[in-house]
């Protein structure tokens, strides 16, 4: 995967974080929960896009 379209790829789950962020009203619980969610599932896609970890073929969600 190119390292734009990765770059493009945090930009964008970044602004779209922010925003629901701050115009979204939602307890402070629920903003931390959907943080950390985000933040996990990015760590593994750029995890997983780099080749550091193997396919999740395996995962069923």
């Amino acid at each position: 995967m190119p390292l734009l379209n990765v770059l493009i790829s945090l930009i964008v789950v970044g602004v779209l974080l922010w925003l629901v962020n701050t115009y979204i009203p939602m307890d402070g619980k629920v903003k931390n929960i959907l943080n950390i969610v985000v933040v996990i599932v990015l760590v593994l896609w750029l995890l997983r896009a780099f080749g550091v970890l193997g396919t999740l073929q395996g995962i069923n969600i």
